[in-house]
């Protein structure tokens, strides 16, 4: 079995194959950081998260890279709205996502590079574009030449002709043709800026990922990913750019999460429906928020309600209540049970459609849909009079192994403290200096069954949540 996946870029079902062999690099667009994240915003935060942790599941090494837009007009504007300089807005709402999507389950990515710490690559980047002739200056703003860029169009499937329709050049625009975007921004009075060849300004918002993959993953990378509203133009120029540069293509797969609606109505500012995940969490159990978004294929449009997550709330219980039941039964069994390899060649069957459901373009419906065929199997064989340990291990390791590519938690996890993972990785600590090892492993697999992962490094040991 192998991965297959829709590319966007040939709008087809394609099989995965990386660049190098079980190695993925990937890229994720980020949040523009001037508030917290909306629904809309946790969906590719969540999707692409359950992707990283599907290919990790088979076998691949990830890199998995996803920006912050650090510097923007909406930040601006929120910024002096608020009374706050730009740069601490932008931390204060990057460590709102960090809180909000990590309670989502969502690891954080190998690199998380900001718009700020990667101006010397964007500079050098718009500069090699201007002596390539891709690019140019204008009375100190400077923007691509689209025309010039022969394959312009291929993601969005759209013609130059097609997209030059209604396109105008706006007051006080300078450009050469009304299709050129721009990549760097004169500062106006007062804003934020940085000092450049063309004088001081910013970067336009479609250059900072193409340096951002350049930087951290090179000149092509296996998967670029996002929202389906980034396609065009935000994907397509990234395109334009690097492919321009580089004289190589960006990325061999573009895959792109499909829209949330809110009570049936698109989610817009138009309509004020935008609901934040900080507020959602306070409602429901934030486990539940990714349950309902991975119950549903990335692609398709998925409809956000109050009814919808308490469904979905619903869906979870009753799978924890018969993982539950299981673990009761294993501390019971004596084995006396009988037909045991019919068991496990049935579970075994769920386990190999579960495979095949991921497989087929990261389909988390399908599989979500098998949990729940072999939880019900599961709820069989409890009734049966004699159980067997090993019969039941396999189905919670099952379990196990699927809730964790899909990212939720079966089992009870209390949560602790970070004083008390402190204390715990000390006495770790102790007891391998006193060569109590049993102790210090007890103490590691204590801690990983609580979602905590230790790692010891030459520096100390140092710990994460998953």
């Amino acid at each position: 079995m192998s991965i297959k996946l829709y590319n966007t870029l040939n709008r087809k079902i394609e099989p995965f194959v990386p660049l190098e062999e079980g190695k993925v690099k990937m890229y994720v667009c980020g949040p523009t950081v001037y508030n917290y994240i909306h629904i809309g915003n946790a969906r590719p935060a969540v999707v692409f998260d359950m992707v990283r942790r599907y290919l990790e599941y088979r076998g691949y090494e990830v890199t998995y890279v996803s920006n912050f837009t650090d510097v923007d007009d909406k930040i601006i504007k929120a910024a002096e709205e608020m009374g706050e300089d730009v740069q601490t807005l932008a931390e204060r709402f990057i460590e709102a996502y960090h809180e909000d999507t990590g309670k989502l389950g969502v690891k954080k990515a190998d690199v998380h590079p900001r718009v700020t710490d990667t101006m010397p690559e964007i500079i050098s980047f718009i500069e090699r574009l201007v002596e390539k002739g891709f690019a140019y200056e204008a009375e100190g703003d400077v923007y691509f030449r689209t025309r010039k860029f022969d394959d312009y169009g291929k993601l969005s499937h759209q013609s130059i002709d097609d997209l030059q329709l209604g396109t105008r050049i706006q007051v006080g625009e300078k450009k050469e043709d009304a299709l050129d975007f721009v990549l760097w921004k004169s500062a106006k009075p007062g804003e934020i800026y940085w000092d450049s060849p063309w004088g001081n300004g910013r970067p336009g918002w479609h250059i900072e990922c193409s340096a951002m993959v350049k930087k951290y993953l090179g000149n092509t990378i296996d998967i670029h990913a996002g929202g389906q509203d980034l396609s065009f133009p935000h994907h397509e120029n990234e395109i334009a750019q690097s492919e321009a540069l580089n004289e190589k293509q960006m990325a061999n797969y573009w895959i792109h999460n499909g829209y949330i609606n809110i009570d049936n109505e698109k989610m817009s500012k138009s309509l004020g429906n935008f609901i934040l995940v900080h507020d959602i969490i306070k409602k429901f159990d934030p486990e539940v928020v990714r349950f309902f978004i991975v119950n549903a294929h990335y692609r398709s449009p998925i409809n956000f309600s109050d009814d919808q997550l308490t469904s979905a709330a619903s869906g979870l219980e009753r799978m924890r209540t018969t993982y539950k039941n299981l673990q009761h039964r294993l501390q019971e069994t004596v084995n006396l049970a009988e037909d045991n390899d019919k068991w496990v060649k049935d579970i075994k069957k769920y386990h190999d459609e579960f495979i095949e459901a991921m497989d087929d373009d990261f389909n988390s419906a399908n599989a979500v849909a098998v949990m729940f065929e072999l939880v019900k199997l599961g709820n069989i064989y409890l009734r049966e009079k004699h159980t067997n340990k090993e019969v039941l291990q396999y189905f919670l390791k099952q379990l196990d192994e699927m809730s964790l590519v899909l990212g939720i938690h079966l089992k009870e996890v209390a949560t602790l403290l970070d004083e008390e993972i402190e204390t715990l990785i000390q006495e770790r600590i102790d007891a391998r200096k006193n060569r109590d090892f049993h102790r210090a492993d007890e103490i590691r697999d204590t801690l990983k069954d609580k979602g905590i992962i230790l790692e010891d490094t030459p520096q100390g040991t140092r710990w994460k949540r998953v």
